[in-house]
């Protein structure tokens, strides 16, 4: 019983997420015999992509790479339908899932985390809901998604507008309807890039309010050959094998060389190819592009004449030419972005020059004028990396909240990204300083579940209580993820991976950098090692 005289209940592992972290994590615990509830704020599964259902919603990732590899029958049973699958296909692929491993009865969905306290004395963390419920549980586990936490901005007077408004991250589960309307869509990132094109062929008129513009390569997506995915399924153990030990768990094509050592004709031919190819390939065509300045501007100069090529106002294509490094803020897949602005009913209006000023009961104002608007549609991106993490009330054994602890940003308070110290049997998948969104999530995903449900075996069956960073090793963890992006160019642009985009928001680059098969090397040799860098303390 707990204090309040609610009765408490009992469990091996509580997980809080039923996206791709949180199912793959029930199943792996629940096949291991552990008792597991997975806690979900929405009302079913699918994490972000239950979320996002704005207009242009898809993956970037190939498709066919995008998914669980843990199960040989799984990757026969499900075919995709494309390249590139729209959120509803996804969607309907975590469902797919979730039935076929029968996971549901495991899940309480709409079902917000409030707390989770480590309680010493117990060696339990003690958790409550927001509805008043109670749980203790030996091990507690995040797979709440990097981003999952919405940004709305704070501008003044958006209770007045008399409009809809939507934000990409929330959108509802109700189509919206365009036609004829005035639309605004602030923002131009990759939720941002993928909706302005297909809201533009549907609203009366579209002004875009963009603050940076964006390089962007075009996607390609395309129907699957059926001969395509025959082979892809007979050839998945090399496959999955491949993607494991690849840097950014994707299989694309690259030079293994400088961008230096090719002549402009040369760079321009593999630029062309990879351009015309479409996806994330173009980002890997040389080695070096967000590592040297004067390698990364082959790659931004190439890109930028493609805006000169598709766009037609030489007004407009100044304002969407980046000057930032080339591949420092989120890579950007897009289906005729550039060219939407040749659209007669499209216009783009730098906020940057003439900022927001306020929202009206009609529409928007900057410092040049207002803009009448019928709806206003806020692409202004998430509270990355560890937003969603710090809307729950997680304490340590000293009673110390991780949003305390992690202050002055989380890049110097992790080891591995997977725990951290003073927080006793706490997993955090994809965590801050793990290489997460700088990879294929899946694979990244997958090899974090296996890890800590590898662990907590390890943990049962050596009758060990508690798991524990070191702080030695957490520093030095921390040191090497430093290290790493300071070798980079990512650390010299101002991006959601900085927390730049959320006001008052420590400056830090927790990711690390060093790619997804060296880091999977790393992990596995702390395991091999008896879990070396953490304290093991055995059941009394």
């Amino acid at each position: 019983m707990s204090l309040s005289g609610q009765k408490t209940t009992n469990l091996d592992a509580v997980v809080v997420g039923a996206g791709f972290s949180g199912l793959y994590m029930l199943y792996r615990l629940r096949e291991a015999g552990f008792s597991t509830r997975v806690y979900e704020a929405g009302g079913d599964v699918g994490g972000v992509w239950y979320w996002n259902r704005y207009p242009g919603a898809r993956c970037d990732s190939d498709s066919v790479h995008y998914c669980y590899t843990f199960s040989d029958e799984l990757l026969q049973e499900w075919t995709w339908s494309s390249r590139y699958p729209e959120q509803p296909e996804i969607l309907r692929y975590l469902n797919f899932v979730a039935d076929k491993f029968n996971l549901r009865p495991d899940i309480q969905f709409n079902t917000r985390v409030k707390s989770a306290h480590y309680d010493e004395e117990s060696s339990r963390w003690q958790i409550e809901t927001e509805d008043g419920a109670r749980v203790s549980a030996k091990y507690f586990i995040t797979g709440v998604g990097c981003i999952s936490t919405a940004n709305i901005p704070k501008v003044k007077g958006l209770e007045t507008f008399q409009g809809q408004w939507y934000h990409t991250g929330r959108w509802p589960h109700e189509k919206v309807d365009f036609t004829g309307k005035r639309v605004g869509v602030v923002g131009t990132g990759s939720s941002g890039v993928q909706s302005i094109p297909v809201i533009a062929q549907q609203a009366g008129h579209l002004t875009v309010f963009q603050r940076t513009p964006q390089y962007t390569v075009p996607a390609r997506n395309h129907p699957y050959d059926p001969e395509f995915v025959e082979k892809t399924k007979a050839n998945y153990p090399e496959i999955k094998q491949q993607l494991r030990e690849s840097f950014g768990g994707l299989l694309v094509d690259s030079q293994e060389k400088s961008a230096l050592e090719d002549t402009p004709e040369q760079r321009d031919r593999v630029y062309e190819a990879a351009w015309e190819k479409g996806g994330f390939g173009f980002a890997f065509s040389y080695t070096d592009l967000t590592l040297d300045e004067e390698a990364n501007k082959t790659a931004a100069d190439f890109v930028r004449a493609k805006i000169r090529e598709i766009v037609k106002d030489p007004e407009t294509v100044e304002k969407l030419s980046p000057t930032y490094y080339y591949g420092t803020k989120r890579p950007i897949l897009d289906t005729n972005y550039y060219e939407t602005y040749n659209r007669d009913n499209v216009s783009l209006v730098d906020v940057r020059k003439t900022p927001i000023v306020e929202i009206t009961p009609t529409g928007l104002r900057t410092t040049e004028g207002e803009y009448e608007l019928d709806v206003l549609v806020f692409a202004t991106g998430y509270d990355g990396m560890t937003g969603t993490l710090f809307n729950i009330d997680i304490r340590s054994k000293d009673g110390v909240p991780l949003k305390e602890k992690w202050a002055d940003g989380a890049e110097t308070r992790t080891y591995l990204g997977i725990a951290t110290a003073g927080f006793p049997n706490l997993f955090m998948i994809t965590g801050p300083e793990s290489p997460s969104v700088l990879s294929n999530m899946p694979v990244s995903i997958e090899q974090h579940v296996e890890w800590i449900s590898d662990c907590i075996e390890y943990l049962r069956d050596h009758g060990i209580e508690t798991i524990e960073p070191k702080v030695e090793a957490e520093e030095a963890w921390s040191r090497h993820c430093r290290e790493v992006a300071d070798a980079t160019l990512y650390v010299k642009t101002d991006s959601w991976y900085t927390g730049a985009n959320i006001a008052g928001k420590a400056r830090r680059f927790p990711i690390y950098l060093g790619g997804v098969g060296p880091y999977r090397h790393i992990c596995d040799e702390v395991a091999a090692k008896g879990y070396e860098g953490f304290s093991l303390s055995m059941c009394n």
